[in-house]
């Protein structure tokens, strides 16, 4: 595609191309963790296939009218995660999150696998007291701690550190993909679970709604996990943990836009993509008009 001056390019807004005047401010910065990986392959190198596509996208959300050069975006790179294990990573990536929260009004973090998604939330708070986590997942992440930590437990890991069950709230868990057991736990600690048929029902706008304000009553900032395996297997080839029967590309742009938009979301992961395993960069789109999503809603919430 020939450069053209009159269709900006969301690769150079997030290399730092933007209004003078921007309204808000959004950091993305890579975790490329995946040694914890249930099913083992490369969901470290998604953070740079989500870049990869934004030079196909252009930085205009139509459907609301906003134009994402009154967001002034930062690229942060990628942590040097790729060789380190999910126990060793907690302070690097909180520390990065802290960090990235202090110079923008919200943060993007690319996996890697889910793994991130504990270090991540204890990024946002100083205690987890008054955090909350809302997941759109076909996963409980409930699995046991022993014999590690892995993408597979990382909310029960919260759960451990501390965060309460009723301040997380799961949208999108899928029949066939959990345990009984684990969803036993979930049931006991509290968590409210929007399954992935009740979404269909309610339609993606109602239930992330619902999540959001079960949320904001509760607690002080949000942590939200995108979980790309949310998503129908057909959308998502490089999701390990996709299934049939899942939500759509435009289902999640919905949801990323509307956590964009919320005043107490202050970070959204994109997680479990292996770029190995993509088709015709199918999942890498659809992470990425997430990531734009994402900064349309953040954009609406400083503009409305």
């Amino acid at each position: 595609m020939p450069d053209d001056p009159n269709w900006p390019r969301a690769s150079a807004w997030l290399s730092g191309e933007h209004a003078a005047d921007p309204a808000c401010r959004l950091a993305v910065l890579g975790a490329p963790l995946h040694l914890g990986s249930i099913s083992p392959g490369d969901a470290h190198l998604a953070p740079a296939a989500v870049r990869s596509v934004l030079h196909r996208l252009s930085t205009y959300d139509l459907e609301f009218d906003r134009d994402l050069s009154r967001v002034a975006a930062a690229d942060l790179g990628d942590l040097a995660l790729a060789d380190t294990r999910p126990a060793d990573a907690l302070e690097p990536i909180a520390s990065a999150v802290r960090n990235a929260l202090a110079g923008a009004d919200a943060l993007v973090l690319l996996g890697g696998d889910n793994s991130i998604t504990r270090p991540g939330c204890r990024g946002i708070s100083s205690g987890l007291e008054r955090a909350g986590l809302l997941t759109l997942d076909a996963h409980l992440d409930l699995r046991d701690l022993d014999p590690e930590l892995s993408n597979g437990n990382p909310v029960r890991a919260l759960l451990a550190d501390g965060l309460p069950g009723e301040q997380i709230v799961q949208v999108g868990i899928q029949p066939f993909a959990n345990s009984h057991a684990y969803y036993q736990v979930a049931r006991e600690a509290g968590i409210k679970i929007i399954p992935v048929a009740e979404v269909r029902a309610m339609g993606i706008e109602r239930s992330v709604e619902a999540a959001l304000d079960s949320l904001d009553q509760q607690v002080d900032a949000i942590y939200v996990d995108l979980d790309l395996d949310v998503l129908d297997r057909v959308f998502a080839p490089a999701a390990p943990g996709s299934r049939p029967g899942g939500l759509t590309p435009a289902d999640l742009r919905s949801a990323a836009r509307m956590c964009g938009a919320h005043p107490k979301v202050r970070v959204m992961d994109l997680v479990e993509m292996d770029p190995a395993k993509d088709v015709s960069e199918v999942t890498a789109f659809a992470a990425a008009l997430c990531l734009l999503s994402f900064a349309s809603g953040l954009l609406r919430r400083f503009t409305r």
